[in-house]
């Protein structure tokens, strides 16, 4: 597919942490205490009900939310703290933007451009960002739409492509600023279930074909027991169980989860 990352080294340390973060709006508390760790080149798989601070975490990393409490470590440089004079204070936005490069993050709703091509929609970060110029970024968008299997649809418009077709603009777009981490937050449940085994594809793709570290928000639990090296479930901003998928979605131990995972194949989704 034309992507590489390069692989990681033995015994290094993880590429994210988080440190006893805590997230609350108000007295709503989203994460509570919450820490782990992902490694480099992990695929790891959140899960669990509606509001239990998955895309939280999400929106943590791609510093569209601040933490209330704790710290969050991307490749062993802290998120939200840095230091000026010999403090630690919270971060500059110009400490966010560095800190932000890292990632690639595809939303649930496409969030396109919806007056620009498929083309001008990945083309133009790496030009905001100064990283590329405008002939360079073209040439790099349209390999991004060819990796996704949409260069013929590089002139259409947002309105002549189908749900699934966006999403895979959405990845493109991504893919466009060679982020090291990619996050995946829910992007197949605003398709109709005929276009979501083509987003699922890509991601296939992606995770056989590059050493990415990713990050998936899902409840597509087959292929979430597909995908991921290591599996997540969070409840009310905790973490309840983790481990293999074998083990999460064909023996877990936590009754919670045996709850979750039956309601799940009771609504007739594959696990």
């Amino acid at each position: 597919m034309g992507l590489h990352v390069a692989p990681k080294a033995p015994d290094c340390p993880p590429i994210i942490e988080f440190r006893d973060v805590e997230k609350s709006y108000g007295s709503l508390k989203v994460l509570e205490q919450l820490s782990f760790s992902v490694n480099a080149g992990e695929h790891l798989a959140l899960i669990g009900p509606s509001g239990s601070g998955k895309t939280t975490i999400l929106r943590i990393l791609m510093t569209l939310e601040s933490v209330t409490a704790g710290d969050v470590i991307v490749n062993g440089v802290c998120l939200n703290h840095e230091q000026r004079g010999g403090k630690q204070m919270p971060s500059s936005e110009a400490h966010l933007r560095r800190m932000r490069a890292a990632f690639g993050m595809v939303f649930q709703h496409f969030n396109l451009f919806p007056h620009k091509t498929a083309l001008q929609n990945v083309a133009l970060a790496p030009v905001l960002t100064g990283s590329l110029s405008k002939a360079a970024a073209k040439e790099r968008a349209l390999q991004m739409l060819e990796n996704v299997g949409l260069v013929d649809k590089a002139n259409e418009y947002p309105s002549r492509l189908s749900g699934g077709q966006k999403q895979r603009v959405a990845i493109a777009r991504a893919l466009a600023l060679q982020p090291k981490i990619l996050l995946f937050d829910e992007i197949t449940s605003a398709l109709d279930p005929e276009l979501v085994e083509e987003v699922l594809n890509v991601i296939t793709n992606l995770r056989n074909e590059t050493d990415m570290t990713m990050l998936l928000v899902t409840h597509e639990m087959g292929f979430a027991k597909d995908f991921a090296d290591r599996v997540l479930f969070f409840e009310r901003g905790k973490i309840v169980e983790e481990g293999p998928p074998s083990e999460i979605f064909q023996s877990p131990h936590h009754e919670r989860t045996k709850s979750f995972l039956r309601k799940i194949i009771a609504a007739g989704h594959r696990v």
